[in-house]
């Protein structure tokens, strides 16, 4: 939105009553208003200062200009668990610098985010920290954006015990208690750059204690019906393993989400590190420590090269491509409905990752030694196309294991923590045409794959 329309008859006054005053300063400071809000509507379009300083507020900031810039010291603290902190709708070239954003102490739980983008262009979040912001959506959350760009921002503390209800969906059906929330959202977005963000959470690990304080994978609710998805043993149980959710990373929209970097992130003790339904995407140069699943790549991910990241304390994988629900083959058009493209996963490569202390994270007593490295699955329903065409190349899977270990107090050799380092699914969805070389791949306690690898 360009706000130039809303400047014009305050220029006029300028011109008419002052016509040799000095020009304003190039940056506003917000100390100059009753509210940084007044200060944002007072300028659109500046270069607008937060001094240092803690500054409550009860609504959402606004950004509705284009070229707007805040940024400073200063540290804004949402008072109202029921609003987003920062929220900027359809303007281009905004930029927030610096600021730091949290949430009153005993108000810090929400379903908000942050920092709020919707429909902007050429947006950059840079050097934010953005703390306790403690959300069953994302911390940061971009919707709808192009040219946007997040990059050393800090983003800490983001997860909560929520419910995770998927009684809406005919492939599940169940709703249960877990650890939810994500660090940074990009959704139905375009040309998205992510590069050295700090995403971490502290607050909330999976542990045995936490799970028993919060009884978190027992089902809260449940369909008539199971989910077609869902196998039964699993449906009768009442219990779902997977009740740490959530991902420090997650692009997804996939049939409109495309372009994406992630590069040089660092993630600490997140459920999912990376989670990409996208197309286009370098994922390079991050860390990814102690989550049990370090990236995946579905749902209609194609050309996805994954390059040079270390993945080490994972405990489910590290490591997995997959079709999922949402990939399906190009449709004609039928019965009313317009032509589809296909939405297929492939076309990528892996290459030079190093996943190392693979088992040794906080999740290991949940999945035990089940777990693979490398992970190559099937799709979710029997019509999903099969992941094709993908390149896997001078890895190196490292059985930490094999070196003395600390267990108990005390060095010892233990072996891997894992069964195979490479599992390939089969059935009718099975992969295609995977090719791997010159990869180092430590042989788990079964072998090194469940399947031969064929170069």
């Amino acid at each position: 939105m360009n706000c130039l329309r809303t400047l014009l008859p305050v220029c006029a006054l300028l011109v008419s009553s002052a016509p040799f005053a000095a020009e304003a300063p190039h940056e506003i400071s917000v100390s100059s208003y009753a509210s940084i809000q007044e200060a944002l509507d007072a300028n659109p379009g500046r270069m607008i200062s937060v001094s240092a300083g803690d500054y409550p507020i009860t609504g959402k900031l606004r950004i509705l200009c284009d070229n707007t810039v805040l940024s400073g010291p200063g540290r804004i603290i949402q008072t109202n668990p029921d609003l987003p902190i920062i929220e900027i709708k359809g303007a281009s070239g905004v930029q927030l610098r610096e600021l730091t954003l949290t949430r009153a102490e005993g108000k810090m739980e929400t379903a908000r985010a942050a920092v709020l983008a919707l429909k902007c262009r050429d947006l950059v979040l840079e050097n934010l920290r953005v703390l306790d912001n403690r959300t069953r959506s994302g911390a940061i959350e971009l919707r709808e954006c192009s040219g946007s760009r997040i990059g050393g921002c800090l983003v800490r503390n983001y997860m909560r015990i929520s419910v995770d209800d998927r009684t809406g969906s005919a492939d599940w059906g169940y709703a249960f208690k877990c650890i939810d929330g994500t660090g940074i959202v990009v959704k139905n977005s375009k040309g998205t750059l992510l590069q050295g963000n700090r995403i971490i959470e502290q607050n909330l690990l999976p542990t045995p204690e936490i799970q028993k304080k919060f009884d978190l994978g027992k089902y809260v609710k449940k369909n008539p019906q199971k989910g077609t998805l869902m196998n039964q043993q699993m449906w009768d149980s009442g219990f779902a393993q997977n009740w740490h959710q959530g991902s420090a990373i997650i692009v997804t929209g996939p049939e409109v989400s495309d372009y994406t970097q992630i590069l040089g992130n660092y993630i600490e003790n997140a459920a999912q590190g990376i989670d990409i339904h996208s197309d286009h995407v370098i994922v390079s140069q991050n860390i990814i420590n102690n989550a049990f699943m370090g990236m995946k790549a579905m749902h209609g991910s194609r050309h996805v090269l994954i390059i040079g990241n270390q993945f080490s304390k994972n405990d489910l994988w590290s490591i997995g491509l997959m079709p999922g629900a949402s990939s399906h083959a190009a449709a004609p058009a039928r019965d009313g409905k317009p032509a589809a493209g296909a939405n297929v996963d492939g076309g990528s490569i892996i290459a030079h990752n190093i996943i190392s202390d693979f088992g040794y994270g906080n999740a290991h007593w949940i999945w035990g030694n089940e777990g693979a490295p490398l992970r190559f699955d099937h799709g979710q329903k029997s019509d999903n196309p099969p992941l094709t065409d993908v390149i896997i190349e001078g890895n190196i899977v490292y059985d930490t294991g094999r070196d003395q270990v600390i267990v108990d107090g005390q060095p010892k050799i233990e072996g891997p923590r894992y069964k195979y380092a490479v599992i390939v699914e089969g059935g009718a969805t099975e992969p295609k045409n995977l090719h791997f070389s010159n990869n180092i791949l430590h042989p788990g306690t079964r072998g090194v794959s469940n399947v031969e690898l064929k170069p």
